[in-house]
């Protein structure tokens, strides 16, 4: 019999762990043969630790199982789902990066190639660096942790360049509030992302890649360095990839856990062993990145996105999506909500129908008020703009990002002036101090709101003059991009500014 209970951090925290061992004790005082494997999370967070047991009709899932319940499972006495891929919420979805999460053993390199794993990487060897470049270009994918840049350009970019070293650097600080798909994936599918990594390294000449990865999530350290170290044993990294006569290695490390590493130029500053500051571009890090070289910087949905493009070409993946942004959005449900999870679809899909429809609405029964898009710098997205659909030039329209696509919802009890307080005090505790409009402005800010919440009206005017300079003003998106949350509070709810200066009054 075999038996899936999840190593995903949520799952984890849940007594995961307690409940895989009970599981394994239960069998054996039943004299029943059990093999207990340890997966990734399906994503569906309300319904953790999700256990399943596959039968000749399809693996069959029960959720919210602890430590306790080991017995009832294995007696057949606890209530099932039914299957797991028929669950609603997983159905609806198109699964193309998250397609083996939650589905394999995360360190089984011969059970993720049974599921479709290193096609892609086999098709690559196969290709010159321009054809590879090329393919990733034609795909339309592009960054998946900030402004969506186009993948292709800056592969290109760094193919183009002539250097003695060139690196890949994937960018794995997740430190975004409601965001958890860059975890998801290096615990419940290690391999496409090294598989990713070294697809870019062959397309544009580097050897050597790193995962900087935060020290807060210790389960994906683990799972990246077996994961890695199995990759080698199996002829995926190493001197000779997958036979091609081209080498890649890649190696794990892991930061501490500074909110501003998560911007390149610091993520890079950081991983030669500096302090993690950003840098001023020009020069950018294709050009001079890591130790001063040629440097490909992706986030981690990125490149496990790019094995499914080479396994199912170019033109397959952008087949999906909205406008300019091809392929699938891996949508990070989280805040008040019934249904928080990972929810991967087309670029395409309204803020309203996730929010509404797959996330069920708030779990608090109250009406939605606001969400939060992009992390805690993202705007506030009022119901008004609930028909946005979600591609980057649509949300750039209505005065948001996309970001790392991670959604937090807030309903009608929220405070918005206080959320956009806390946006400020947010870039003053993480502010890396380099430059003068995010380490002194929004130390500023948080006293201007607050003059604002006393009753000083006059006072709404410097706060958006403040915005004004921080957005036009910082070296890097962390001082750039805090107005965002703070001018849609104030756009979009301005009653809240003004009532505190009525109730002065």
């Amino acid at each position: 019999m075999k038996i899936y209970v999840p190593l995903d951090s949520a799952a984890v925290a849940l007594g995961a762990d307690d409940l895989a061992d009970a599981i394994v004790a239960a069998a054996a005082d039943r004299n029943i043969e059990v093999q207990v494997i340890r997966n990734g999370s399906r994503g569906m967070a309300w319904l953790e630790p999700l256990v399943e047991i596959e039968t000749d009709a399809g693996r069959i899932g029960y959720g919210n199982v602890d430590a306790s319940d080991a017995a009832a499972l294995l007696d057949g006495k606890l209530s099932s789902l039914g299957k797991v891929d028929d669950l609603p919420f997983l159905a609806r979805q198109t699964r193309l990066t998250f397609a083996r999460c939650g589905v394999i053993d995360p360190l089984d390199l011969t059970n993720y190639q049974a599921h479709g794993g290193l096609v892609g990487l086999r098709r690559a060897a196969q290709m010159d660096q321009a054809a590879i470049v090329d393919e990733v270009t034609k795909s339309g994918l592009r960054g998946r942790g900030g402004a969506g840049f186009p993948t292709g350009i800056k592969w290109k970019t760094v193919s183009d360049a002539t250097a003695d070293q060139k690196y890949i650097v994937c960018n794995a600080d997740e430190g975004d509030s409601g965001t958890f798909a860059d975890r998801m994936i290096m615990e419940g599918d290690p391999f496409s992302l090294i598989e990713g990594m070294a697809i870019a390294g062959l397309g544009v000449g580097a050897t050597k890649g790193y995962v900087y990865l935060r020290s807060e999530y210790p389960v994906a350290i683990r799972v990246m360095r077996a994961a890695v170290e199995a990759a080698r044993k199996g002829g995926v990294l190493g001197a000779d990839v997958m036979g091609s006569g081209r080498a890649f290695d890649m190696e794990i490390r892991v930061g501490a856990g500074a909110y501003v590493c998560g911007e390149e130029t610091a993520l890079l500053n950081s991983l030669e062993g500096k302090r993690g500051t950003v840098r001023a571009k020009p020069p950018l890090p294709a050009l001079e990145g890591f130790m001063g070289r040629p440097t490909v910087v992706n986030n981690v949905i990125s490149l496990a996105s790019v094995p499914v493009i080479f396994e199912k070409g170019a033109d397959h993946y952008a087949s999906f999506g909205v406008g300019r942004s091809r392929g699938t959005v891996t949508l990070q449900i989280a805040g008040n909500v019934k249904h928080g999870g990972l929810f991967e679809t087309a670029f395409g899909t309204t803020l309203g129908e996730v929010v509404n429809d797959i996330a069920g609405g708030t779990a608090s029964g109250r009406p939605v008020k606001a969400v939060q898009v992009g992390g805690p710098l993202g705007a506030y997205m009022p119901v008004s703009k609930f028909d946005t659909p979600m591609g980057y030039e649509e949300f750039d329209q209505n005065g948001g990002l996309i970001g790392h696509a991670g959604l937090v919802v807030f309903d009608d009890s929220a405070d918005m002036l206080q959320m956009a307080r806390f946006a400020m005090e947010f870039c003053a505790v993480e502010s890396c101090g380099k430059c003068t409009p995010c380490r002194i402005g929004a130390v500023r800010g948080v006293e201007t709101i607050d003059r604002i919440a006393q009753g000083d009206g006059a006072a709404i005017e410097l706060l958006t003059d403040l915005c004004e300079t921080m957005k036009d003003g910082s070296l890097c998106a962390l001082g750039g991009f805090t107005p965002f949350p703070v001018m849609s509070a104030l756009t979009h709810f301005p009653d809240e500014f003004a009532a505190q200066k009525q109730a002065a009054e």
